[in-house]
């Protein structure tokens, strides 16, 4: 069993990532798109200079606490493709790869112009090559025309097509985190599948990951299951709440056993993804870890 430790943070990353002496492997960085969403202790409609600004200073914070060869996802809407590369460049990065995540249910219409059905994760490392890069292999169904099954799946390319967002109604499924009234919690959640594509792709058992902007935490329910450890920023103390209660009371919903015949054809799987880790079972998912090490450093949430 390896020793995991996860670190809770509530407050502005722009404040409490100058004072995060650990060295991170992996970040995950999904900030708020500043589009007018309704933030509880954010402000989603800043000046953009403002808003690229703080970007900035997020994305260098990250930059000095990454090892040598670590990595990168940094994902935003498509319109902002351009921003997030400057950001990236001005900052250290070496811009890798610009994935596609194309969303499973309908396109959003717009008046004047294609509709859209996708977002954009960047994937950058410190220094010119990754010091961990699995490279998964999937089994999607085949496309139309296809005579012959495969043998051994294909590898991840940078077009996901097969992640299903939890967008609101029937597609959010059991995954989305509801209100007692039945509302969903975050209408902004990151799906299991997503993050744990990320993690088992660019870290090994033991390393660590780091989100900035964690929601709900997917990123830190994900990093749990995989053995790596975690550390967590996030402003708004009811998702501080609803993130402790992910970690301590893993929900059935969270489980991620459930991905692990997606990537059978994987050579090396069991070592990717980390076998050992052991806990309560349901059927053969884990439930319940039994060993951790939480760390929940409060900071007063700034507005």
């Amino acid at each position: 069993m390896v020793d995991m430790s996860y670190q809770l943070f509530c407050g502005s990353s722009v404040d409490i990532l100058p004072d995060i002496t650990k060295k991170v492997d992996l970040t995950f960085l999904d900030p708020p798109f500043n589009q007018q969403k309704d933030y509880a202790l954010h402000n989603d409609n800043m000046p953009q200079e403002q808003y690229w600004d703080m970007m900035k200073k997020v994305s260098r914070h990250v930059y000095s606490i990454t090892n040598e060869g670590g990595c990168l996802y940094f994902m935003q809407r498509e319109k902002n493709t351009e921003f997030v590369l400057q950001v990236m460049r001005e900052t250290g990065w070496e811009f890798q790869n610009l994935i596609v995540w194309k969303k499973r249910s309908s396109a959003v219409p717009v008046r004047s112009k294609y509709g859209k059905q996708y977002q954009i994760i960047a994937y950058a490392t410190k220094g010119e090559r990754a010091k961990t890069f699995n490279r998964l292999r999937i089994n999607p169904k085949l496309p139309a025309g296809y005579k012959f099954e495969r043998e051994n799946g294909i590898f991840v390319t940078d077009i996901w097509d097969d992640i299903r967002e939890l967008t609101s109604g029937y597609f959010a499924g059991n995954e989305a985190i509801r209100k007692e009234n039945g509302e969903r919690f975050h209408k902004q959640q990151s799906p299991l599948a997503l993050l744990l594509r990320i993690i088992l792709t660019s870290t090994k058992v033991g390393d660590t990951v780091l989100d900035p902007f964690a929601g709900t935490g997917t990123t830190p329910v994900v990093s749990l299951q995989t053995q790596r450890n975690s550390i967590s920023i996030e402003i708004d103390p009811a998702n501080i709440d609803c993130i402790k209660s992910r970690l301590t009371n893993l929900r059935e919903a969270d489980v991620i056993q459930k991905y692990y015949r997606d990537y059978v054809c994987t050579a090396n799987l069991p070592e990717i993804w980390g076998e050992d880790f052991s806990g309560d079972m349901v059927g053969d998912a884990v439930i319940k870890p039994s060993k951790n090490n939480f760390d929940f450093s409060l900071f007063e949430a700034t507005q």
